[in-house]
């Protein structure tokens, strides 16, 4: 079953032809390999605005547990448990709103009025943390949830819209481009996050939390001037509106966000130990020997490894390590991908496990250990967050697609509830999961989680849809 047809007064839609009296005869796209006018914009936006992000929730962890202040002026700081809970309940924020910015676009602004209007909720939020709070009369308490509530709403509502941006860039003749692009912006993300998990830090430790902020929110000011300047450049695909409902609720329709959430059911597990890099891995960071590769690391920064080895990993695995397994072992499915990055899931959260249990018998291991987990992790990212991207967009029909992103996204917000819940109980109960069990109890339902999704994975039958080819037509906003 094909996706609706277009209105036909839509200005998007292919020039229409007057019938002739020669037979019809079908001639098949030729391909291309011009990449499409608007994919810089969208790629350097990008970076810039994963640069404030990452940067910015680089460092939470650290102001919750040692510069928070009370209205008037004294220390008012959280336990690691309590801060790891406001963490997660955060990144769940950041991740639910995308679900909301996806209706937004696909049934009333369209992804780039979308994008741009949410994103000065984002900038705005940034300069709230920024501001003194006991100097305003207000905890740090108060601001850090305002700046917050604003940033999850501005981030969460552009998540869904960038991606199905880039794929919208996309039609027949140049479709084969799209997973090479897919990289190029997963790369571009982890790019400006290596850079700010470097850098807020280190301005956090020598400047204080309001340069620590303060930068971040200058990068996003920056990447939305980006994006409005791509304006000209971008294929702007029409909210769908009424169609949006007609295909949404179409059996189509229906199947689609069905089979695709069954599949992002077993993706909360990989989001509820991954996210916890930002968190528990940091305070666990705090008992480590931070000497590693010839320099003192602050115990937020180790976090860098993640984006830097993202860097190198998705061009190693992408043009030499996949191409070999597909030749010499077995053909590299996206499902097959994700069944093995849920696997490799299960080794990266016995690391802090086993670090874990050194610390508590009075050992100080080296963060080099650490190092490992994140390497592991990194791995497992590569073969489960890039390759549902790009598949979630693949699988989504034309005015589904800005939604089922927003769905796919919503697997991380509830990763992070699940791990929000587990330290909120550790926090209220001293006997709840203590010391390395916490850990434990991770590797065990990573475990689970990965030998089910293998049996479900044998029965998924994927069906795939490209965006129509589409005229590039200015639009001024």
């Amino acid at each position: 079953m094909s996706s609706p047809p277009s209105d036909p007064q839509s200005p998007y839609d292919p020039p229409q032809t007057k019938p002739t009296s020669q037979k019809p005869y079908l001639e098949a796209p030729v391909p291309t390999t011009k990449m499409p006018g608007g994919i810089p914009f969208i790629v350097a936006n990008e970076a810039a605005e994963r640069f404030s992000f990452y940067g910015m929730k680089a460092i939470l962890m650290i102001f919750m547990t040692e510069h928070l202040m009370s209205a008037a002026g004294m220390p008012d700081n959280m336990t690691e448990e309590r801060a790891s809970m406001w963490i997660h309940l955060f990144t769940a924020s950041a991740y639910f709103f995308p679900f909301l910015g996806a209706l937004l676009a696909d049934i009333f602004w369209g992804k780039y009025r979308t994008i741009l209007t949410l994103s000065l909720f984002y900038c705005v939020g940034h300069a709230v943390l920024a501001i003194d709070g006991p100097s305003f009369g207000l905890s740090t308490r108060t601001v850090l949830g305002i700046g917050l509530a604003l940033i999850a709403i501005g981030s969460g509502g552009i998540k869904s819209c960038v991606s199905a941006h880039v794929g919208d860039q996309f039609g027949k003749t140049n479709s084969h481009l799209i997973e090479k692009v897919f990289g190029w912006f997963y790369l571009s993300i982890n790019l400006g996050a290596f850079t700010s998990m470097m850098l807020t830090p280190w301005l956090m430790a020598e400047h204080g939390p309001h340069w620590a902020f303060g930068v971040p929110g200058i990068l996003m000011g920056i990447a939305t001037f980006l994006f409005w300047l791509g304006r000209n450049r971008f294929i702007h695909v029409p909210p769908g509106g009424k169609k949006f409902f007609k295909e949404t609720f179409s059996k189509e329709g229906l199947q689609a966000v069905a089979k695709l959430s069954l599949i992002y059911l077993f993706v909360i597990i990989f989001w509820s130990v991954f996210d916890q890099s930002g968190s528990r891995w940091v305070g666990q960071a705090k008992r480590m020997d931070l000497f590693f590769l010839g320099k003192e690391w602050l115990p937020s920064q180790i976090q860098a490894l993640n984006p830097i080895l993202i860097l190198t990993l998705i061009p190693l695995y992408n043009y030499l390590l996949f191409p070999l397994v597909d030749r010499y072992l077995f053909k590299l499915t996206p499902l097959r991908k994700i069944s093995i990055g849920l696997i490799i899931t299960i080794l990266a959260a016995a690391f802090p496990w086993w670090i874990e249990m050194q610390i508590l018998g009075d050992k100080q291991p080296s963060i080099g250990w650490q190092a490992l987990a994140y390497f592991i992790l990194t791995s497992a990212e590569v073969l489960v967050s890039v390759t549902v991207l790009e598949f979630s967009y693949t699988q989504a029909p034309r005015n589904m697609k800005s939604l089922l992103m927003g769905v796919m996204l919503l697997s991380i917000s509830l990763g992070n509830i699940l791990a929000a819940q587990i330290n909120y109980l550790c926090d209220t109960n001293k006997n709840f999961l203590p010391g390395e069990q916490y850990y434990g109890f991770f590797v065990i339902i990573a475990a689970v989680n990965a030998v089910i999704f293998m049996l479900v994975a044998r029965f998924y039958k994927p069906k795939t849809y490209l965006q129509e080819e589409l005229p590039e037509v200015p639009k001024e906003v």
